[in-house]
């Protein structure tokens, strides 16, 4: 809901205002082009502002909510608002304020938030919080009784007054927070076709970090299906990175799981692992990416124990991010229907397959490296380097 002649879009970020000037001015710079890229890739008309604390889309009022939620769905933001810019003479605000209660506010309970960022106006936030309110409850009386609630309030009329403009609005559109996707370095993203893969990447996204994703071809133990439903959760994440290419790295590797099966027992979901790490590590440096990413959280599967965290982790050289560590699974499950992903991954993963009827809880490095394959971290540098690049 917008109030009657809302043109633009008031953009909020966090994470960002509390940097240096000139890391600032640079983010904000990447928050404009990611927007810009949103708003081109939806096709809605819109012109982005960097401004210096509240960035700004000018569109059109058929336009707003569809900008307004482009907007919402940038890594930085922290919420968005369609506004209808007027003055900064509080006789001005308040007329607008009273047409706008007349379209928008038809009972329950009201407030007015009012912010003041120019402090040479004649007038703080309190007087046109006060003044605002009573001409709204004028203006409705002979309609319905109204009704204020400052605390939880059906109706907040949101008034921002800034040097440039004053911006009234009567939504939040919640975003993602963190910082601008480009702020941080990429990383290679394990793509599994599972629930928490797909999250964990999303979250680097949330933090700055552009994602190259991986996908490990299990050979027999995956299939079509199950890699199909991994690059339909690439792709719901490219919607939120449209100038980002997220082109998907398939790296073989049936034979190996094959051999695995074949030749351990206890401890080749490790070894499994393991396999994944250097095959990520050999794909980074192909691409010139910082580290990688995986959705493991500690305890959730027997791979995931602390101690085989620490071992299979020894598999590479690069810093293993993983953004779910202290998830419990429903705030997983929560994020990834919230982000789009999650009925795209409701499937068993093909590596549950892989498991052996007895599982290894506390492994030690130097009896699972004389259990697997001499070779098994060449074959993953070997895979990693005959991977293909496919759309997803």
């Amino acid at each position: 809901m917008h109030p009657p002649g809302a043109d633009t879009v008031l953009i909020r970020h966090g994470d960002v205002n509390t940097k240096s000037n000139a890391v600032k001015r640079y983010m904000g710079e990447l928050l404009v082009e990611n927007i810009e890229a949103l708003l081109e890739d939806r096709s809605i008309p819109g012109d982005v502002e960097k401004g210096w604390n509240r960035p700004l889309i000018y569109t059109t009022e058929a336009a707003v909510e569809d900008a307004t939620a482009a907007a919402a769905d940038a890594f930085g933001v922290v919420s968005a608002s369609p506004t209808l810019t007027v003055s900064t003479e509080k006789e001005q605000i308040i007329e607008a304020l009273v047409e706008t209660a007349h379209a928008c506010y038809d009972g329950g309970t009201f407030a007015v938030d009012a912010r003041r960022a120019d402090k040479t106006l004649p007038y703080d936030s309190e007087d046109l919080a006060r003044d605002a309110g009573s001409a709204i409850w004028d203006a409705v009386e002979d309609e319905f009784e109204p009704e204020v609630d400052l605390d939880d309030p059906d109706l907040t009329f949101g008034v921002e007054v800034r040097e440039e403009g004053t911006f009234i609005y009567l939504e939040h559109v919640s975003g993602p927070g963190g910082l601008p996707l480009g702020a941080q370095e990429p990383v290679i993203a394990l793509i599994s076709g599972g629930i928490d893969s797909p999250v964990a990447a999303y979250e680097m996204m949330r933090r700055g970090c552009p994602v190259i994703p991986a996908y490990v071809n299990l050979g027999d133990y995956g299939g079509i299906d199950h890699e199909a439903r991994a690059m339909e959760t690439v792709r719901k994440l490219s919607r939120h990175a449209p100038n980002y290419d997220l082109q998907v790295y398939k790296i073989p590797g049936g034979e190996t799981v094959d051999l695995l099966v074949e030749e351990m027992n206890q401890g080749r979901m490790l070894s499994l692992r393991r396999f994944f790490y250097r095959a990520a590590e050999t794909l980074a440096e192909r691409v010139n990416a910082n580290g990688i990413v995986t959705g493991e959280a500690v305890g959730q599967k027997s791979s995931q124990t602390v101690r085989n965290l620490g071992v299979t982790s020894r598999a590479t050289r690069l810093p293993i991010h993983r953004p779910l560590l202290t998830w419990d699974k429903q705030d997983i499950v929560a994020k990834a229907r919230e982000i789009g992903t999650f009925t795209d991954s409701t499937i068993n993963a093909g590596c549950n397959r892989v498991a052996p009827d007895r599982v290894e809880t506390n492994a030690r490095l130097e009896p699972l490296l004389s259990a697997e394959p001499d070779d098994l971290l060449e074959r993953a540098a070997d895979a990693a380097k005959n991977a293909a690049l496919i759309e997803p």
